[in-house]
């Protein structure tokens, strides 16, 4: 054995225990990188130790002289475990990321003194200006090695493609020779791992070695089971949660549903905690530690936490809702049963599953006009615009705004700068091609996981083919190969409670707050704070349309559940259904507002008249209040215009389209109590400030808000 693999078993063994060995692949990687100094792609399996290669090549190459290595990886979490792994082989790591812009300054001058080993830096920090032209020159110009973790992040056609992550041909551009390279990932199939591949290779002189192992996970086993609907599936976690082995996790598609089941499972007795992007980001450390020490059963999550969290021992992970790529579900369970002999991989498929990947999908890249739109915007602006400031000039949300400007940027035509974006004036085609095939893909995969929940075959041969792992075969281990191994069946109390959970009404509302930024270029006069003389109170709506319970129930009644064709509105106008009302007279029973209503407004839809009118009309006979009729529509775009919209499009849509009539003016200066006003459907909650802005200077002592459904 050679001294420089013997130092390499050492480092390990500090990582990883006495006993640990280095396999094959792992020495055939550290020594390309500490003796070959060449660029290494390693696509392996989530427990074959992909970090401990750069660890220890981390600590081989500061021994010979070699500056800090930058790790770049996708999410906090799993730079605190890195950290934390790090300390234990006597490597000093640091993070910049947005969660500690304070300590930059503190953390730059330890990297120039020579005592960090080891920076992690978050993709998105590659395009912030700040850190993009004082930070990143230097480290790349004295940096030892450089780490892309999750590599299939890089290339489009990766089941996460994340656009921050191709700022990484820019670094690796500037790199000074000599300075390897390695790219990690347990989920590449045959053609992202061309991709990324190509991208290490680019102006390195050298083809990268690719290194590609099996991707069996021996301790898994997985199964599928298929039930009823939402509250069976609901219930069937609630009763057999305790039965699952250790800790784990269960992923959800949407935010909503991750408090919603967690909330369930607490007061079912369950010890859980939530973990979605809108969870701050002291909960979620808590919430990864509590998982970590097995303080709680289970993280209910979104893909917040898909790559990034690091628990060897994890013993199970259950979906709630299938993922929309088997690749993006193999990388998720992956999370489990790394350092235990049997692991516990169950996905619950939803009937919903496919409109939730369609709206997704539809956030890809948008359409040639409105990136043409972006670019003329910032070629005749005579300062830097901020994205708040663009999306008064285009029809996009804030994230797909974002996502699209970030590709521009790393294509060349835009640049951020400080103060917002500029136009670089450099020529730039859209790939329209590209884009259709990137399209296809997905629209592949989402079958592919469909075939995945149905198939008669091993279920881990299955996800090992769709990522062309050329070892793939039978595991018998899943519940197609030695049968299931787990109680399907769901207790009639446990299937009560949970329809009693998810059928229970009533949702808050929150008015807005602000007007936004840049809607004076459209013409609207308010800016700054909405005065609260003009404002709504909090409001209520009967559910979500993303809910497991009212959900299915008000898509089917709204004939809109947005992000795909079947999820735009269309015009289905009955009157209100006697169970939907039934439910409408609880969530007013139970609303513990300062002052009773006194009288009833209708929003004047254009889409739906008949059901918000006899919706009205109804609570105002059951309630006893003055129904005081519709406000005049005297303005704003055509029905359902901007529905896809970002949120000053959409108050520009509805600004100047409502006006109180002349009896209902009189009316309300009579009254001495609040307004309610109803509506079908929240989504930009635009409508309800604009109406709610009329009657309060019309007079309103006070505006709350109802509507049958919140978008999300």
């Amino acid at each position: 054995m050679s001294v420089v693999r013997e130092d390499a078993e050492e480092i390990l063994r500090r990582l990883a225990g006495p006993r640990a060995s280095l396999r094959e692949d792992q020495w055939t990687a550290i020594e390309a990188l500490v003796e070959g100094r060449r660029r290494v792609l390693l696509v392996q399996r989530t427990g074959f130790g992909k970090s401990a290669v750069y660890f220890a090549a981390t600590a081989l190459l500061r021994r010979a002289g070699a500056g800090p290595s930058v790790i770049v990886s996708p999410l906090l979490a799993l730079m605190r475990n890195q950290v934390e792994a790090a300390a234990g082989a006597g490597i000093h790591a640091a993070t910049i990321n947005s969660a500690n812009v304070t300590e930059w300054n503190a953390i730059t001058k330890s990297i120039s003194a020579g005592e960090v080993d080891v920076v992690l830096v978050s993709p998105e920090r590659l395009n912030n200006p700040e850190f993009r032209d004082e930070v990143l020159p230097g480290l790349a110009a004295g940096c030892g090695l450089v780490v892309i973790d999750e590599a299939h992040c890089i290339s489009d056609w990766g089941h996460d493609f994340r656009p921050d992550y191709r700022r990484m041909r820019t670094l690796l551009a500037a790199l000074p020779e000599g300075v390897p390279v390695l790219a990690t990932t347990a989920t590449a199939n045959a053609r992202v791992t061309s991709d990324v591949a190509e991208q290490l290779a680019a102006d390195a002189g050298q083809e990268a070695l690719v290194l590609r192992g099996s991707l069996d996970r021996e301790s898994l086993r997985l199964g599928v089971i298929r039930l009823k609907g939402p509250a069976h599936r609901l219930a069937w976690l609630g009763a057999h949660l305790a039965d699952l082995p250790g800790s784990g996790i269960i992923y959800t598609l949407t935010v909503a549903a991750t408090e919603e089941v967690a909330q369930y499972l607490r007061q079912s007795g369950h010890a859980v905690a939530s973990y979605s992007g809108r969870t701050e980001d002291g909960e979620r450390e808590q919430a990864e530690q509590d998982l970590l020490h097995n303080r709680i059963k289970a993280l209910v999550a979104t893909s917040a936490l898909g790559m990034g969290f690091d628990k060897p021992d994890l013993g199970f992970v259950v979906h709630l809702g299938a993922p929309p790529s088997p690749i993006a579900y193999y990388q998720q369970v992956g999370r489990a049963g790394r350092a235990v002999d049997t692991a516990d991989v169950l996905l619950l498929p939803g009937a919903e599953d496919e409109a939730i990947w369609r709206y997704f999908a539809s956030l890809a890249f948008p359409p040639e006009d409105q990136v043409h739109r972006v670019l003329e915007a910032l070629a005749v602006a005579d300062r830097p615009l901020s994205t708040a400031a663009l999306e008064s000039r285009v029809d996009l949300r804030r994230g797909r705004l974002e996502m699209m400007l970030k590709v521009l940027d790393v294509d060349g035509a835009v640049r951020r700068v400080a103060g917002g974006w500029r136009a670089t004036g450099q020529p730039w085609s859209y790939d329209r091609e590209r884009y259709r095939r990137v399209g296809q893909a997905r629209t592949a995969e989402a079958a592919a996981m469909l075939e995945y929940a149905a198939t008669s075959t091993c279920r881990l041969e299955f996800l090992r083919r769709q990522l062309d792992d050329p070892y793939a075969r039978e595991c018998g281990r899943c519940d197609t190969c030695r049968g299931a191994w787990y109680q399907a069946a769901v207790p009639e109390d446990a299937l009560a409670a949970a329809q009693a959970y998810l059928t229970r009404p009533g949702v808050v509302v929150e008015p807005r707050r602000l007007w936004p930024t840049g809607a004076a270029t459209l013409g609207i006069t308010a800016s700054g704070k909405i005065r609260p003389t003009e404002a709504a109170e909090p409001g209520r709506a009967l559910g979500r349309l993303t809910d497991l319970g009212w959900g299915t129930r008000l898509r089917d009644l709204l004939g809109a559940a947005r992000g795909s064709s079947d999820l735009t509105p269309q015009i289905a106008d009955p009157d209100v259904p006697d169970d939907i009302f039934k439910a409408v007279v609880a969530v007013l029973s139970d609303w513990e507002w300062a002052g009773r209503p006194v009288a009833v407004v209708a929003v004047p839809s254009r889409t739906r008249p008949r059901l918000v009118g006899s919706l009205a009309r109804r609570i105002a006979a059951v309630g006893r209040l003055a129904d005081l009729g519709d406000l005049a529509r005297v303005g704003g775009g055509p029905p359902g215009a901007s529905a896809d919209a970002n949120s000053v499009q959409r108050l520009a849509a509805v600004w100047d389209a409502f006006a109180v009539p002349p009896p209902m003016a009189a009316a309300l200066g009579q009254i001495d109590g609040p307004v309610l006003l109803v509506d079908d459907l929240v989504d930009s909650g635009w409508t309800m400030t604009v109406a709610a802005r009329a009657l309060r200077q019309a007079g309103a002592p006070a505006v709350l808000p109802f509507a049958l459904a919140v978008a999300a």
